[in-house]
């Protein structure tokens, strides 16, 4: 089983994490992913929450957010599952020792962990293509308990649920939809903003 895991990431999840990423290009950001393990063979990525873009190492903010996340979502029967980590500069491809780190505390509390690297030349080849891909890279443990690339692509271990996901997303981009995305950042500067993103998808 452990070699084979797939990983499955919803729409509104990946599309979440893409506009949070877009939103605050300048800045690292990151987020956390949920969902649940089904069948033993899948992780299945259902949502997502935009955490944060400045002091993304910062383990207070960090902990409040991770509780009131669990809190919600395992009323729902969802778990985080994984990370999701966008570097600060656009043609860095390298994971960060704040993405492994947190990546690594996901990982003790659920150990197939999956942790997203944003890819920005995939993104930005987005509009060019009719790529249905992820325009992220996955990441998992390996046996020696050190974050390794799945594939050279990926994609037969990772995939998005719904093929159309790209398309919908350049939707979302022409729109300016990432000036409605709200971050764990943002809710902590004005609780009124929520985590939750519910009017995203309207």
């Amino acid at each position: 089983m452990g070699g084979e895991l797939r990983y499955e990431i919803g729409q509104t999840a990946y599309i979440k994490l893409v506009l949070h990423a877009l939103k605050h290009k300048t800045a690292a950001v990151n987020g956390v992913l949920l969902g649940r393990l089904s069948d033993g063979d899948a992780v299945e990525i259902a949502d997502a929450v935009p955490l944060f873009h400045s002091h993304l190492g910062l383990l207070p903010p960090l902990e409040i957010a991770l509780l009131q996340i669990e809190e919600y979502y395992g009323a729902q029967g969802m778990a985080i599952v994984g990370y999701f980590h966008a570097n600060e500069r656009f043609n860095d491809f390298e994971l960060s020792n704040v993405a492994r780190n947190i990546g690594d505390h996901v990982h003790r509390y659920f150990p197939q962990a999956a942790l997203l690297l944003l890819d920005s030349k995939k993104l930005e080849a987005l509009p060019k293509g009719k790529d249905r891909s992820p325009v992220m890279q996955l990441y998992t443990k390996d046996s020696s308990k050190s974050w390794k690339q799945v594939g050279s692509d990926g994609s037969s271990r990772f995939s998005i649920k719904e093929p159309s996901a790209n398309i919908v997303l350049l939707d979302y981009i022409s729109t300016q939809k990432m000036q409605d995305m709200v971050d764990f950042d943002d809710h902590l500067d004005d609780i009124s903003k929520d985590w939750l993103n519910p009017e995203l998808g309207k």
